[in-house]
């Protein structure tokens, strides 16, 4: 125990004068969106190596009676950061301890490595050459300051495979200037709204992977939670699931097959409501992602298109009023954001949902 931790005088508004103290809420807004972006990014990668992983495991039943294991390329998750701030740190802290990925599929370029010895000593590479790390990588996460963006584009775009999706958390450049910069179409931004009136929950002293393992805190991080005065954009929740069908469309997985690894993967966790075995679950179908049109002429062995996570960010899709109406599926999808962090919800404890628009 901190016998130091709630000691007044040691708190940050110690000292402040009586009408400062009205900006103290900026403090808790800071700390929240840095909690909820480390989580989201978080369970994007959490679902990400479980897709891989039963793709792998598919891959492998498969080939098993014509090929030798050892010809079977391993396909865990590898995770870059570009930028080695305090963002770029705590980001790695949460990937490290809460996905987990291990420390030799997470590698850091930042412009000063020497800085980042803590995570180095975990067996993390820490190097200051972004095209080589994109080269490397499956995600990337940007951590940069947005003076530093165009340059790092710049440096990158001509090393960054189509499959390699580029993860931006730099509030500055919106989604149609980063396409432009990167000249690559496989890009996610989550997108937050601030509001006031609601209590601060975030805490004050714990690191982001100690306050992330604190149920009242993660439940608040639920994409459709909108706790603590911070709710994150439904669009980016579209862009994970667009992302998850561009993977299978990678390894040409027939759609059919692709819609069961979704349902696998998003609807695994059952609420209360799922009936016997989960057989009032909502499952996934080929018009929910695609036209009608295009639904009835692909034919069955065909993967699904790739698709361009910017534009699926930024127009309606056939996905987009699925989300929006279809409270079964929000029902499973929170309880699978818990669950896969370790935490188990009643119905009763799941967080009324919020779309992304704060309450007038």
């Amino acid at each position: 125990m901190d016998m130091l931790e709630d000691l007044e005088s040691l708190q940050f508004a110690y000292e402040m004068e009586e009408e400062d103290r009205s900006w103290l809420y900026l403090q808790g807004r800071f700390r929240g969106l840095m909690i909820k972006g480390c989580a989201h990014a978080a369970f994007f990668c959490k679902l990400l190596c479980n897709l891989r992983q039963s793709l792998h495991e598919k891959q492998t039943s498969t080939n098993l009676v014509t090929a030798s294991l050892h010809d079977i390329p391993d396909d865990e998750l590898k995770v870059g950061i570009i930028g080695g701030g305090h963002l770029g740190k705590q980001l790695a802290r949460v990937l490290l301890g809460l996905v987990p990925i291990p420390a030799e599929r997470l590698r850091i370029s930042t412009r000063r490595p020497e800085t980042l010895e803590d995570l180095q000593k975990r067996g993390v590479q820490c190097f200051y050459r972004n095209s080589r790390l994109v080269g490397w990588a499956n995600v990337i996460f940007l951590c940069c300051l947005p003076s530093q963006l165009p340059n790092i584009c710049s440096e990158i775009q001509t090393s960054l495979g189509k499959a390699c999706i580029i993860y931006s958390f730099v509030a500055a450049a919106p989604i149609p200037r980063l396409k432009l910069l990167l000249k690559h179409t496989n890009i996610l931004r989550p997108q937050y709204q601030c509001f006031e009136g609601f209590v601060n929950i975030w805490g004050a002293n714990k690191e982001i992977v100690a306050a992330l393992r604190d149920p009242m805190i993660l439940q608040a991080t639920c994409p459709f939670n909108p706790a603590g005065g911070i709710i994150l954009n439904v669009k980016w929740l579209e862009g994970v699931f667009y992302a998850a069908l561009n993977i299978c469309t990678e390894k040409a997985v027939p759609h059919l097959e692709a819609l069961q690894l979704l349902n696998d993967l998003f609807l695994s966790v059952h609420s209360e409501d799922c009936g016997e075995e989960g057989v009032s679950c909502p499952q996934f179908q080929l018009q929910d992602f695609v036209s009608q049109i295009y639904a009835k002429n692909l034919p069955g062995k065909w993967p699904f298109p790739w698709f361009e996570l910017t534009a699926v960010q930024l127009r309606e899709t056939p996905f987009s009023g699925h989300l929006l109406t279809n409270t079964a599926l929000r029902d499973h999808l929170m309880p699978l954001y818990c669950d896969l962090f370790g935490i188990s919800l009643t119905k009763e404890q799941q967080p009324v949902a919020s779309t992304g628009s704060p309450p007038q």
